[in-house]
């Protein structure tokens, strides 16, 4: 039974498409990639934590 759905699996990926098997893994030498995935969302939680604190002090 499980070879049969095996069988209709492999028909579920349309042909010219990207599968998840065919990415590489990210290359922090890219400047690009670096910024995109380490910086940037460095940045994002450092200034939400600010926003939070001054959100919070116009509370109190």
């Amino acid at each position: 039974m499980k070879l049969y759905y095996n069988f209709f699996t492999i028909f579920q990926l349309p042909p010219g498409t990207q599968n998840p098997d065919d990415n590489i893994p990210v290359d922090f030498n890219e400047p690009f990639d670096l910024i995109v995935f380490v910086i940037l969302p460095v940045v994002l939680i450092a200034l939400y934590i600010i926003w939070r604190k001054k959100r919070k002090g116009r509370r109190d």
